[in-house]
């Protein structure tokens, strides 16, 4: 699934484990796909160090909204696109589509802080040129 709103697509395979006993892909599920999908992105294409780098994101917040539900044997294709990018923190904007259908939106908020000190730091090089690409007049 591809469309114009999220400039980033990744597919996610879902897993016998997400099912939960009502037979559906529980809701802690949704919030790890944003997470995974977010720092694949961050580690791929901004050049985050996630073990030894200077600078790491911490998520402030973090939302889902949920239309229909998924199940285990599937995938979703999810969608990511940056709503808001300031000077240290990003708000992300995820959707979450299987076979054509909504099952999920959601938002997920970082603020990149020195590894050490945990104080604010500026999103700067090519973690910022990462995020740019991501921009869009939606959100």
């Amino acid at each position: 699934m591809v469309n114009a709103e999220y400039p980033h697509w990744q597919t996610v395979p879902l897993r016998w484990k997400d099912n939960d006993v009502y037979g559906h892909v529980n809701n802690v599920v949704h919030y790890s796909v944003m997470d995974t999908v977010i720092n694949t992105w961050l580690i791929e294409r901004g050049g985050l160090d996630i073990e030894t780098g200077g600078v790491i994101g911490l998520c402030v917040e973090s939302q889902c909204k949920y239309h229909a539900s998924v199940s285990f044997p599937g995938e979703l294709e999810v969608g990511l696109r940056v709503g808001h990018l300031g000077r240290s923190s990003v708000r992300y904007e995820v959707g979450m589509y299987s076979k054509e259908t909504v099952i999920a939106e959601g938002h997920f908020v970082h603020v990149f802080v020195d590894r050490e000190s945990r104080r604010p730091v500026p999103v700067e090089g090519l973690l910022r040129s990462a995020l740019e690409e991501l921009r869009t007049g939606l959100g």
